[in-house]
């Protein structure tokens, strides 16, 4: 007796893939390519795309190697170099490169140490509301009726609160306020833009012929969320997230120049804007470099973001 669930799952692959006519040519037997195939052959061509791609490998390969680009303490500080701000063009790399801050402390040294918490910051925020708010949305969107009205509801109360006052808030709760401590409080309240867009997305790809023919078929519920909704609604949300990204890392900072974010001894862009912003007639350096390193990182997260919409978007292509 056959296999009646090996069948059911062969042909409901059957449906999702369509099948090609061994009679047609055999230019027309080639495989058409799929949204995602489409996307990264115009990214491929997309300078936007290629200069945003480098500096974020740049920036990524700066934080979790900074000793690979200064040997300098970003924390030690010598009062002879009170200020000194005189670049020294003929030793780019070097702990005086940049100058120094009113410590005495190297600025190139804590541009580059620095880059790593603005980052893990950014990229842990992205994951957590990708995560939370992407299964939110696909439950919502899915399953509808009080299951939708209700996680719409909740998700409209969170989103009625005013990001960064909310931020900070919730980071006054605590006494120290590390790395985590802020990715917690940004992810608390960043949640939800993602699950709107994931809820949208879902609400359309749910109404789309594969799904009804996999429900058919007797597909679970899982199997028809994770194996035929999720990958065709992920387009959206991977665009609002490559774009948000920069976001957080400028809302962190943000926090930070407040002094509600991360504080010393932590070393990060934000805290060193704040700390340059009393002395930016003195010693202007000391906020300038840290400020262009934080606007290239958003302007590069943005950059990459629209270029994946347009690529992503037929529409547009």
């Amino acid at each position: 007796m056959p296999d009646v669930t090996k069948t059911a799952t062969a042909v409901e692959d059957a449906v999702a893939t369509p099948s090609v006519d061994a009679s047609a040519p055999a230019a027309k037997q080639e495989k058409a390519r799929s949204l995602w195939g489409d996307a990264w052959a115009d990214l491929r061509r997309n300078p936007y795309f290629i200069v945003s791609s480098i500096l974020i490998a740049l920036l990524l390969l700066v934080s979790a190697w900074p000793t690979l680009f200064t040997s300098a303490s970003p924390t030690a500080g010598d009062l002879v170099h009170h200020f000194l701000s005189k670049p020294e063009l003929s030793k780019v790399g070097s702990p005086e490169w940049l100058g120094y801050d009113q410590q005495g402390r190297s600025v190139y040294a804590r541009l580059i140490h620095g880059t790593r918490a603005s980052v893990t910051v950014g990229v842990a925020v992205t994951a957590i509301v990708t995560i939370l708010g992407g299964v939110l949305g696909m439950i919502a969107g899915y399953f509808g009726g009080w299951v939708d009205a209700l996680l719409s509801r909740l998700t409209d109360v969170f989103f009625g609160i005013p990001f960064l006052l909310g931020s900070m808030v919730v980071l006054q709760a605590f006494v120290e306020r590390t790395v985590w401590v802020v990715v917690f409080a940004l992810a608390f309240l960043g949640w939800t833009q993602i699950t709107r867009v994931m809820r949208g997305a879902v609400i359309t790809v749910k109404q789309a012929d594969y799904v009804h023919a996999a429900k058919a078929l007797g597909a679970g519920t899982v199997r028809i969320l994770f194996r035929h909704i999720l990958p065709n609604a992920m387009a959206p949300v991977i665009v609002v997230a490559t774009i948000a990204l920069g976001g957080y890392i400028s809302a962190e900072a943000t926090l930070s120049f407040l002094g509600l974010g991360l504080a010393a001894p932590t070393v990060s862009w934000g805290v060193d804007i704040s700390a340059g912003v009393a002395q930016i007639r003195v010693a202007p350096h000391v906020l300038l470099w840290p400020s262009i390193m934080l606007s290239l990182t958003v302007l590069a997260f943005i950059m990459l973001g629209e270029a994946v919409r347009n690529a992503l978007d037929p529409k547009l292509r």
